[in-house]
C-alpha cells in the first residue's frame, strides 16, 4: 500500500489563519516570496481572478495569442499534437471505424472515457470518398432540380460548452482556422445564439437543439454525410428526438437525398448497446419500451399523493424514482447546510490507514457490470448496424471511496480541496461536481475564505465556477492555462461531466448528487430535487481525472452506495413536461406523435398533457396540426409559453415587444437578485432595493432592474452591488437581450418601439401619452398570461391560493414581492415542490384577463 499522510485541522471552528500547515509535503512547496503573510488580502486574491477576464493580451502569465496566425504556425501545432493522438485508444480503431461506415449505414461505438471519441472520429471520417458533396437530382414540386448533398459532418454534444471547447480542439489537431475567423477553416460550431462556421466548414459541431432547428428548413440533412451523436447516455429529451428522426431518415427511402445514405454514428461511454441495435434494425414498429417496476409506480403515487394533499389519486409513473420524505430534507440541506463558514471539525484522518475518512486502493476497485456495456456479450450481427468496441483509457485514475455517508457534501468537498492542495505536488487542477450553482457559489466562497491563510511557500487557489447559467465567456475561463506556482480548483455542476477536458485536471471530488426535474403531469408540478447520480454518470466523472495523466478521483459515498445506485439515468422524456418535445416534432412534419420511434415512449397522458397545453397557447389547429403561431414559436430559441408571450408582445394592439423582451431575458438566466443568508443583509437589501420593488409583482420589478441597469452609464458593476444585484447575471441578461432583438429581425416581427433602457413608468412621462404610460404595465401582464393562463390561482375564502385548472393549492414563494400580500388572482412562471409547493415569479393579475384568455 502507497503511504498515507494524514492532516488535521484544529478542533473547533478556527478561523481562516488558524488552519494547520505543518503536514505540508516538500513536494508542494515552492520559494518564499517577498511579501510577508499578513499581506495577502481578498483583493489580492480575487485580482488573480480577475486577470482571467481581461483581454488575453493584458494576462501577466499567458503567452499572447495573435488574432490572426500564420498556416506555418497552425500547421506545426497540429503536427505536435499528432504525437499525443496516436496514444489514444481509439487510433488504431481507424480503419475499423471507416470501413464499419463504408458498409454500412450505422455504426454503434462504445469507448472508455478519455479514449479519444468525440475528436478523433470526424477526423477520421473527413477524407472518405463517401464524405464529399455529390450533386443529386431530386424531384421537388413535381419538377427536377440538381441539389448537392453531403460532404459536411456533425457531431451532436449534449451542451454548449462541449462543442465550442471540442471544435476547437479539432481545430488545433487539424491546423485549421476556428469557425467565422477565416473562410478556409474546415471546423466550425453552432449553439444556441452562435453560429461560427465558414463556407468551407467540413466538421461541424452543434448542440442537439441546433440539429433540430437544422431540421425545420432541411428535414433531410442533405448538408451532412454523416451525423455523429455523441454522449447518448445522457437521454435528453432532444438527443431522443434527434435519434427518432435520423431512424426515419435512415430506413426511410431516401428520396430527400437522391438515394445517397446518411451515415449515422452513436457514441457513449455507456450505452445499451443491444436497445440501440434492436432500435436501429427495426424499419418500423419496433419501440424500446421501459419496464415499470411496481415498488417504483407506488412510490411515486404516495409522493403524488402527499403533494396533492390527497389519497386516492390514481398518478401515472413519471418515469423517475422518489425517495419519499427524503426529497425534502436533500433539498433542504442543499440549500440550508451552509449556515455557518466553517469547516467541520471531524478528524481528517484515523488509524485504519485511511486519509479523511476514505479507503485507499493501490489499483481502481473493478466498476460493478451494468447492463450498458456488454463487453462479454456483444449484441448479434445486424445487417444494417455495425458495433465497435474500444478499450483502454490513456491514464489509470485510482478510486477512493469515502468509509462512512458523508452528511454534508460541501464541507466534506472543502476538506478534501485543501486536503490535495496540502499533499499533492503540482501541476494538479482540481475538479468538484457539486448539484447546482448555489452549491458552487457556496462552496466558492469558502475556498477563497480559507484560501486567504495559505502562507507563502504553499501555492495559491485559482477558483473558478462553471454552471449552465454562467456566460460564455464566464465559461471558457476554466480552460484558459493555469498561472505559474497556482492551483486551479474548477467548482461545476455536471455540465463538466461529459465531452469537456479541462487541461491539468489531476483530481476529481464527486459528490454523487445532482439535482433532477421531475414534472407531474397531473399536477402540473415541476420539483426540483437533489438525487443520487446513475453508476453511468459516476463512470464520467472518475474519467474527468485521467484525461491527461494517471489521477484520483474522491468519491464522497462508500462502495456500498455506489454499487446501489441506478445503472443509467431515466430518460428526461420520461420526467419532463413535453410541450416543447411535441410543439418540435409537429414543427417538423410530425403529426401522428404515435406514430414517432421514440426510444423511450412517454406516459399517454403526459402526451395529451403537452397537446392541450399547446392548443391553449394558440399554436395548434382544432385538427391537432401546427398552424402559423406554431412555427414561428417553434422557430425561436425559447419555450413555448415564452414564445407566446413575444408574439403577443409584438402585437400592434399591446405594443410591449421591448419590455418584453427585457424579461424574458431575466427569465432565461440565473437569478438577477443575490441569494442572502444573513438577516441583516436581507434588511439592506430590502432598502436598497425598494426603488426598484413594483406594486404589480415580480415581472415588471424585474423590467425595472434591466431598464435602471441598462441606464447607468458610468459603473454598472458599482450600481449592481449597492442594490444587491448580480453584476454576473445581469452582463448574462443584457447579451440575451440583444441576441433576442435578432431573433425577432430574423422573423420579421415589428420592431421595439420603446427603447429597453427607458424607465417603466409608474406615471406618465413627459415624452409619452399619460394613457399608454398608465397603460403599459396592464399590456404588459396581458401579453404574459397568453403564454401562462394555465398558470394562474385565485384567492379564495381562507386566504390562500387555488390554481384555477386542477383547483390545487399554491402559496407565493417567500423570493416573491407579493409574498404575504392578497390579491384577487395570480401568475407564476414556475410550479415547483420544495418542502410545500409554491408558486415563483408572481405577478397580480385580474380575473377578467385569465377569463379573456382562457375564454371562459
Amino acid at each position: 500500500m502507497p503511504e498515507r499522510v494524514h492532516h488535521r485541522f484544529n478542533d473547533g471552528p478556527p478561523p481562516a489563519k488558524k488552519i494547520k500547515t505543518s503536514a505540508i509535503t516538500d513536494s508542494c512547496q515552492t520559494e518564499p516570496e517577498q511579501k510577508p503573510p499578513n499581506e495577502t488580502s481578498l483583493p489580492e486574491k480575487s485580482r488573480i481572478f480577475e486577470d482571467h477576464t481581461k483581454p488575453r493580451s493584458s494576462r501577466p502569465h499567458y503567452p499572447k495569442t495573435q488574432q490572426v496566425r500564420s498556416n506555418s504556425s497552425l500547421k506545426d501545432k497540429s503536427t505536435a499534437l499528432l504525437r499525443f493522438r496516436k496514444e489514444l485508444p481509439i487510433w488504431s480503431h481507424t480503419e475499423e471505424i471507416r470501413q464499419s461506415l463504408k458498409s454500412k449505414d450505422v455504426l454503434l461505438l462504445v469507448g472508455e472515457t478519455g479514449s479519444g471519441k468525440s475528436t478523433q472520429v470526424p477526423q477520421f471520417l473527413i477524407d472518405e470518398p463517401w464524405c464529399r458533396p455529390q450533386s443529386v437530382t431530386i424531384s421537388h414540386d413535381e419538377k427536377q432540380q440538381t441539389v448537392k448533398v453531403g460532404g459536411c459532418i456533425a457531431i451532436t454534444e449534449p451542451r454548449r460548452v462541449a462543442a465550442i471547447t471540442l471544435a476547437r480542439r479539432v481545430a488545433e489537431e487539424m491546423g485549421t482556422p476556428l469557425g467565422s475567423s477565416s473562410p478556409a477553416s474546415k471546423i466550425g460550431y453552432s449553439v444556441r445564439f452562435d453560429n461560427s462556421t465558414s463556407p468551407s466548414t467540413r466538421i461541424k459541431f452543434l448542440t442537439e437543439g441546433m440539429l433540430l432547428q437544422e431540421m425545420l428548413r432541411d428535414p433531410w440533412l442533405r448538408q451532412y454525410s454523416v451525423v455523429i451523436v455523441d454522449e447518448v447516455h445522457e437521454r435528453g429529451v432532444n438527443v431522443d428526438l434527434v435519434m427518432g428522426f435520423l431512424k426515419n431518415i435512415v430506413s426511410g427511402n431516401k428520396e430527400g437525398r437522391g438515394g445517397l445514405p446518411l451515415k449515422v454514428a452513436v457514441m457513449s461511454a455507456t450505452a445499451d448497446l443491444e436497445g440501440l441495435q434492436m432500435f436501429f434494425d427495426d424499419k418500423h414498429d419496433w419501440k424500446l419500451q421501459r419496464e415499470i417496476p411496481k415498488d417504483i409506480e407506488e412510490v411515486d403515487n404516495m409522493s403524488t399523493n402527499k403533494i396533492a394533499g390527497t389519497e386516492d389519486i390514481d398518478s401515472e409513473w413519471s418515469g423517475i424514482t422518489s425517495d419519499g420524505d427524503d426529497h425534502t430534507s436533500n433539498l433542504k440541506q442543499d440549500s440550508n447546510h451552509h449556515a455557518n463558514n466553517e469547516i467541520s471539525t471531524k478528524n481528517l484522518s484515523n488509524g485504519n490507514g485511511s486519509t479523511n475518512g476514505f479507503r485507499l486502493d493501490d489499483k481502481p476497485p473493478a466498476e460493478p457490470p451494468t447492463p450498458s456495456t456488454f463487453k462479454d456479450k456483444p449484441p448479434p450481427d445486424s445487417p444494417h448496424v455495425s458495433v465497435c468496441h474500444i478499450s483502454g483509457r490513456q491514464h489509470p485514475v485510482q478510486t477512493i471511496y469515502s468509509l462512512n455517508p458523508v452528511p454534508d457534501f460541501v464541507d466534506a468537498a472543502l476538506r478534501n480541496i485543501f486536503q490535495i492542495h496540502y499533499k499533492e505536488p503540482l501541476p494538479g487542477d482540481i475538479l468538484v461536481f457539486l448539484t447546482g450553482q448555489e452549491t458552487v457559489e457556496t462552496l466558492e466562497s469558502l475556498v477563497r475564505e480559507y484560501a486567504l491563510a495559505l502562507p507563502p511557500t504553499v501555492p495559491k487557489l485559482l477558483i473558478l465556477p462553471l454552471f449552465a447559467a454562467l456566460p460564455p465567456a464566464a465559461q471558457q475561463l476554466v480552460f484558459h492555462p493555469t498561472p505559474p506556482k497556482t492551483r486551479k480548483v474548477i467548482l461545476a455542476t455536471n455540465i463538466a461531466e461529459t465531452s469537456v477536458t479541462v487541461a491539468g485536471v489531476r483530481f476529481v471530488i464527486d459528490s454523487g448528487k445532482s439535482k433532477i426535474k421531475q414534472f407531474r403531469t397531473r399536477l402540473g408540478l415541476d420539483s426540483l430535487l437533489v438525487k443520487p447520480i446513475s453508476q453511468s454518470a459516476a463512470i464520467q466523472r472518475q474519467g474527468r481525472a485521467g484525461r491527461e495523466a494517471p489521477g484520483k478521483c474522491y468519491r464522497l459515498y462508500t462502495e456500498c452506495d455506489y454499487r446501489a445506485l441506478a445503472p443509467a439515468p431515466t430518460p428526461e422524456i420520461l420526467r419532463c413536461d413535453l410541450s416543447q418535445a411535441i410543439l418540435t416534432l409537429k414543427a417538423r412534419g410530425v403529426d401522428d406523435i404515435t406514430a414517432f420511434p421514440f426510444l423511450d415512449r412517454p406516459p399517454r397522458e403526459a402526451l395529451e398533457k403537452a397537446l392541450m397545453q399547446l392548443f391553449q397557447l394558440g399554436a395548434l389547429t382544432d385538427a391537432g396540426r401546427i398552424n402559423a403561431v406554431g412555427l414561428q414559436i417553434a422557430r425561436l430559441p425559447l419555450t413555448a409559453p415564452l414564445g407566446r408571450v413575444l408574439l403577443a408582445a409584438a402585437d400592434p394592439a399591446m405594443d410591449c415587444l421591448a419590455e418584453a423582451i427585457d424579461i424574458i431575458a431575466c427569465l432565461s438566466v440565473e437569478n438577477i437578485f443575490l441569494a442572502l443568508t444573513s438577516e441583516e443583509t436581507k434588511e439592506r437589501a430590502a432598502s436598497a432595493r425598494r426603488a426598484l420593488l413594483r406594486r404589480e409583482g415580480d415581472h415588471l420589478t424585474l423590467l425595472a432592474t434591466v431598464q435602471a441597469y441598462a441606464a447607468e452609464k458610468a459603473d454598472r458593476k458599482a450600481w449592481a452591488e449597492r442594490h444587491f444585484v448580480s453584476h454576473r447575471a445581469m452582463q448574462a441578461v443584457m447579451d440575451v437581450r440583444k441576441q433576442l432583438l435578432a431573433q425577432t429581425a430574423h422573423l420579421a416581427l415589428p420592431s421595439p418601439t420603446t427603447p429597453p433602457h427607458s424607465p417603466t413608468p409608474n406615471a406618465s412621462t413627459p415624452n409619452e401619452p399619460t394613457s399608454h404610460a398608465s397603460a403599459l404595465p396592464t399590456t404588459i401582464l396581458r401579453s404574459f398570461l397568453r403564454g401562462f393562463a394555465p398558470n394562474t390561482a385565485r384567492l379564495v375564502p381562507d386566504g390562500s391560493y387555488r390554481t384555477l385548472l386542477g383547483h390545487h393549492t399554491v402559496a407565493i414563494h417567500p423570493s416573491s414581492g407579493l409574498f404575504g400580500q392578497r390579491v384577487e388572482a395570480i401568475m407564476y412562471n414556475e410550479f415547483v415542490f420544495t418542502n410545500r409547493s409554491y408558486a415563483r415569479g408572481v405577478s397580480a393579475v385580474q380575473m377578467e384577463w385569465v377569463g379573456e384568455v382562457l375564454g371562459v
